[in-house]
């Protein structure tokens, strides 16, 4: 991996089912097993596709015209396979989006769905990257030690 193209986060437990989640840049988001108001990590997988697309939309759009409205709304169906692995299902990402009238209104409204399908189909990192289905390593650094 090169280290300019690396992206990264850490985790830290900060108790029983909860974490947070650190970027590099000092962002923190709380991370839970969905027990209390923090976000699950499927609900935080589904906030990256959403937010992928969402950002290369807003990007083109707002440049056309400001938005009135603009919400997404992501969804799947978490599923219990016959061989007992957990995975979504049946990913859906909505765009609720509404301009003004008039001519910037207009420009903005004629770019969506071009906009949208570029998203999805090259733009997008994490979309890209769950429907090519990408590897993932694990691996333990250090030793699991025991109090002394």
């Amino acid at each position: 991996m090169s280290h300019e193209n690396q992206r990264s986060v850490e985790i830290e437990r900060t108790g029983e089912g909860a974490y947070d989640v650190r970027n590099v840049r000092g962002g923190v988001i709380p991370l839970g097993t969905g027990d209390d108001e923090r976000f699950t990590p499927v609900e935080l997988l589904l906030a990256a596709i959403g937010g992928c697309s969402g950002i290369d939309v807003d990007v083109v759009t707002s440049r056309k015209g400001e938005p009135e409205r603009f919400l997404i709304r992501v969804r799947g169906d978490k599923v219990r396979t016959a061989d007992g692995e957990n995975r979504l299902e049946n990913l859906e990402v909505e765009f609720d989006l509404a301009f003004p009238p008039g001519e910037a209104g207009d420009r903005a409204r004629a770019v969506v769905p071009r906009v949208i399908r570029q998203s999805h189909d090259k733009l997008c990192t994490v979309t890209r990257t769950v429907e090519a289905g990408t590897p993932v390593s694990t691996f333990q650094t250090g030793a699991v030690t025991s109090p002394q």
